[in-house]
């Protein structure tokens, strides 16, 4: 069973629209409070902004389509949904800090419909991922655009008028260290290292006890590649001789990897890949050895056969592949890590649209 918002108040409960918020304060989080109080506040947005939130419905455990709102134990209010969704977007929060918020912050909880006494009420981490994982960016989008219409209303524009928009695009960065071949290497074979031990070790199997150790061997052989560096000698026999050691440094970091990526590989095909228990791990393992087969394909390609390695085939982030590698020419920021996002506004400021641009360049979304 949901509902919007529940409409009988509990004891100490405080209306929404009485909610005092700090008018001086120049923090970010009552700014946002104030634009959902005002939603709230106001009959014509909130009764259209609240027929888009009863479409905020898990989907059936059993059989197809949604669950039904009017059976079931009572559910996260899908004005809750809204107000936690809006707070982890725009703040940019992930849902360990979301959820220290819905805990903690006094006036968050009265916003949602919590007293500030004999309610003790807390929010566990996967139910704040499993309700406001209903917070799609088409249901956002929605919403927005019926908040810019009553925007436009206040301001008293009309259709007739028209609109004067600009757009522009920015990138978002991802939380990923700088990329090279050798330390992405090291990322996805550390990561099948520790899921292969953990396989051998639920379905009983040998060979993996001293993965840590693997794993120290293998890091210890990249910070030898690492600190490595090509000559700039004149001297041709002492360039000669400095690319040969490179090269080895290279071929026994490769060759100790490939081994390791043996071994997990022999010891994948006697897991049973039908039990439930290995079903997830399975999935990961199979990632992450595809993963560290790229890279030493690429590095083997790059460093011992001489070649360049076409952007297309490259790859910027193991934990978050759809990061990419955006050079806009900004003075002082020659490269940045993350996703285009084109952000489309008109004269007074509000946001009319948004794209998040992936394998995609500003001349290719621009509007001659």
């Amino acid at each position: 069973m949901r509902n919007v918002i529940n409409l009988q108040m509990k004891l100490g409960e405080k209306d929404i629209g009485a909610i005092e918020l700090d008018p001086k304060s120049r923090d970010d989080i009552p700014q946002i409070l104030r634009g959902l109080q005002h939603i709230y506040t106001e009959p014509e947005i909130r009764d259209r902004v609240f027929e888009i939130l009863k479409e905020l419905l898990p989907n059936r455990i059993v059989g197809e389509g949604k669950a039904d709102p009017n059976n079931g134990r009572p559910g996260m209010t899908q004005w809750t949904i809204l107000v936690f969704g809006v707070l982890r977007l725009a703040l940019n929060i992930d849902y360990d800090r979301l959820q220290e918020l819905a805990n903690q912050h006094k006036t968050i909880r009265q916003m949602i419909g919590h007293s500030d006494w004999l309610d003790d009420a807390r929010y566990e981490l996967q139910t704040l991922k499993d309700n406001v994982g209903l917070f799609t960016p088409e249901i956002l989008d929605r919403i927005n655009q019926e908040v810019v219409r009553a925007g436009h209303g206040v301001l008293k524009k009309s259709q007739e008028e028209g609109i004067d928009a600009r757009a522009d695009s920015f990138v978002v960065e991802t939380n990923v260290h700088f990329p090279t071949d050798i330390n992405l290497l090291l990322d996805a074979m550390c990561k099948a290292l520790e899921i292969i031990a953990k396989l051998a070790k639920a379905n009983a199997l040998k060979g993996w006890r001293q993965y840590q150790h693997d794993k120290k061997q293998l890091k210890k052989l990249y910070r030898i590649v690492q600190k490595l560096k090509h000559s700039t000698s004149k001297d041709e026999k002492k360039r000669e001789k400095k690319d040969k050691e490179v090269q080895q440094a290279y071929q026994d970091y490769l060759t100790l990897a490939r081994e390791y990526l043996e071994r997990a590989e022999e010891t994948r095909g006697q897991i049973d890949s039908v039990a439930p228990k290995n079903a997830a791990l399975l999935a990961e393992l199979d990632n992450y050895i595809g993963h560290a087969k790229r890279q030493i394909d690429h590095t083997y390609r790059r460093m011992i056969k001489g070649e360049k390695i076409p952007h297309e085939e490259k790859i910027f982030s193991i934990f978050e592949p759809h990061t990419e590698w955006v050079s806009k020419g900004k003075a002082g920021v020659p490269v940045e890590l993350g996703l285009r996002v084109c952000v489309v506004e008109d004269k007074d400021r509000f946001i009319l649209h948004h794209q998040v641009m992936e394998k995609t360049t500003d001349d290719q979304i621009a509007v001659p």
